[in-house]
């Protein structure tokens, strides 16, 4: 279950202005987040959100104007600190801070790291999976995120184990997305396809360091 304490830390940057949430802000955007992810966006309406939050509609209308400012308003944030809820600048600082001496140590951080983060935020993690093939707003921002803060360091980190005979020599952009499509798949297995499932997870881990690295360490 998502930490609402938590939620609202990534949330907390929901306004142009940049300002704290209120916490009608919290009751709205707690409840929209339920319902996005029980429901879908296209199947629920503000007014469901707004008996959820226990707030009179227009509140909901005094800080968002739409019910697509109230979903880039949860996703937007997501997004910055998940990235199609895999990549952050923070993520991105500690994975990629010192220089990796192999792929493996890098993949566990990488993982571990997204892991921990994926499964205290599972809700928002299906709304961002449910909604970005129909707005073209998160997928620009999804792409800009990536690209300006991502794409860079991963690169570099690559760059460098390819320095020590350490990968194979392909192109970097299809390491990256080998690498991104293996563990987003593992994500969303793991916490939206099949939470339920007796799963072991230290070795579902592994076995998908294993799987990458099958394919990409030089022998």
């Amino acid at each position: 279950m998502t930490d609402f304490k938590k939620l609202v830390e990534t949330l907390d940057q929901t306004t142009e202005e940049d300002r704290k949430l209120t916490p009608k802000q919290e009751q709205i955007l707690k409840a929209a987040v339920e319902i996005f992810a029980e429901k879908g966006y296209a199947s629920s309406s503000t007014s469901e959100i707004a008996a959820r939050a226990n707030v009179a509609e227009g509140t909901i209308f005094r800080h968002y104007k739409t019910k697509k400012d109230l979903l880039i308003s949860i996703v937007t944030p997501f997004m910055t600190k998940f990235t199609l809820p895999f990549f952050a600048s923070h993520f991105a600082n500690k994975v990629f801070e010192e220089p990796p001496e192999e792929l493996e140590g890098l993949l566990r951080t990488l993982l571990k790291n997204r892991f921990e983060f994926a499964r205290e935020n599972a809700p928002l993690l299906r709304i961002v999976i449910q909604e970005m093939a129909f707005h073209p707003e998160l997928q620009e921002r999804f792409q800009d995120v990536f690209l300006e803060e991502i794409f860079p360091k991963f690169e570099n980190a690559l760059n460098q184990l390819k320095g020590k005979g350490k990968l194979v020599e392909i192109p970097n952009t299809s390491i990256i997305r080998m690498i991104i499509s293996t563990v987003i798949g593992f994500l969303v297995t793991r916490f939206i396809i099949a939470p339920d499932l007796n799963w072991d997870d230290e070795n579902e881990i592994d076995y998908t360091i294993d799987f990458i690295m099958h394919g990409l360490a030089k022998s």
